[in-house]
């Protein structure tokens, strides 16, 4: 046998016995592969290593995040006030809007018995829950204890006031529609000098909540798109101050994505910390307020109290002002990082 063909022979067989040792390193490496769970571990552990990283960054600069968290929390602070004070003048409100009440002004040729007789007739109308009258002297004297013009009452030669029908329609029937029909009907009385509607001061005020609230959304909608501004200018000026860092992590192979993150963090921080920052302005603006609006709705036998933001409504705000801050970084990180490459 010639030496090549027996150099040929015995490379076979040193394949063949090395193909089996080949297949158990190919096992072998199946099984110290990463498991899923292992992955997952080892992304949550960074997403904690650079959120943790990204807050210590805004700590060791004070002046800078405290000025731009407080701008955050100033543009926060200006809608959700106005929430408040409307869900307030909701709360007022409330009680009054099952009080429609209908004041049937009487001719003064109108008798003590004549009133009487019309108001039991209205009592027993279909629609009407109570029909109460007020004579004029009692009005007199009510008119005398809740203004404090007693001495100017003294000096008038007779009563100015009529008799009053004061006319509650049944809750099934205090639809704006309804309360109005019963109004004109009362109104054609041939006893009734002027039938007036007491809800109508209440839609009035209804109308300008509505656009009180309209207004709130307009303003907290250009306010949120200030805030997003304001953090994207913050993540641009942070973007270039580590400019020479984002290179050298894409010159050793990081990825946008690996990039990007503790910059989407950081807005994070900004959003919340503002959120935050305009829950504490908005409760101390109520605490402030507190006292002089008990004393108020005391001097009108009221314990009404201001309502301030409830467990719910503060969730929504730190969430929202933590999307926002979210949003704003995301914005602006993409574009940014897609212009820094390494050359």
């Amino acid at each position: 046998m010639s030496p090549n063909k027996q150099n040929r022979m015995n490379k076979r067989r040193l394949g063949q016995l090395q193909a089996p040792a080949g297949k158990k390193d190919i096992k072998g490496a199946r099984k110290h592969k990463t498991s899923l769970s292992d992955r997952l571990a080892g992304y949550r552990s960074h997403h904690q290593q650079v959120a943790i990283d990204s807050l210590r960054r805004l700590v060791a600069r004070p002046a800078t995040t405290i000025m731009t968290t407080l701008v955050i929390a100033i543009a926060l602070a200006l809608p959700t006030s106005l929430y408040v004070g409307l869900n307030n003048i909701d709360a007022v409100s409330d009680g009054w809007e099952g009080a429609a009440r209908i004041s049937l002004f009487l001719k003064p040729s109108v008798s003590t018995g004549q009133a009487e007789v019309l108001r039991r007739n209205i009592a027993e109308r279909d629609g009407v829950a109570a029909a109460d009258y007020i004579s004029p002297d009692a009005a007199l004297e009510e008119f005398r204890a809740s203004s404090g013009f007693g001495d100017v009452l003294d000096q008038l030669d007779a009563n100015p006031l009529p008799g009053l029908i004061v006319v509650t329609p049944r809750e099934a029937n205090v639809s704006a529609a309804a309360v109005t029909e019963l109004q004109a009907s009362l109104g054609r009385l041939p006893e009734v000098d002027l039938a007036k509607l007491d809800m109508e001061w209440l839609q009035r005020l209804n109308r300008i909540t509505e656009l009180g609230r309209r207004l709130t959304l307009a303003l907290g909608a250009m306010l949120a798109v200030g805030v997003l501004l304001i953090i994207g200018n913050t993540i641009k000026l942070a973007i270039e101050g580590r400019r020479a860092e984002i290179l050298v992590v894409k010159l050793v192979g990081g990825t946008n994505a690996f990039v990007r993150r503790p910059f989407l963090y950081t807005g994070l921080w900004y959003g919340l910390g503002g959120g935050l920052v305009a829950w504490i302005l908005v409760q101390s603006g109520l605490w402030w307020l507190s006292g002089p609006i008990a004393d108020l709705s005391q001097s009108y036998q009221s314990d009404f109290h201001l309502l301030g933001l409830g467990f719910i409504d503060t969730i929504v705000l730190w969430l929202f002002a933590a999307m926002l801050g979210l949003l704003g970084a995301w914005l602006v990180v993409g574009r940014e990082l897609r212009a820094i490459e390494p050359r």
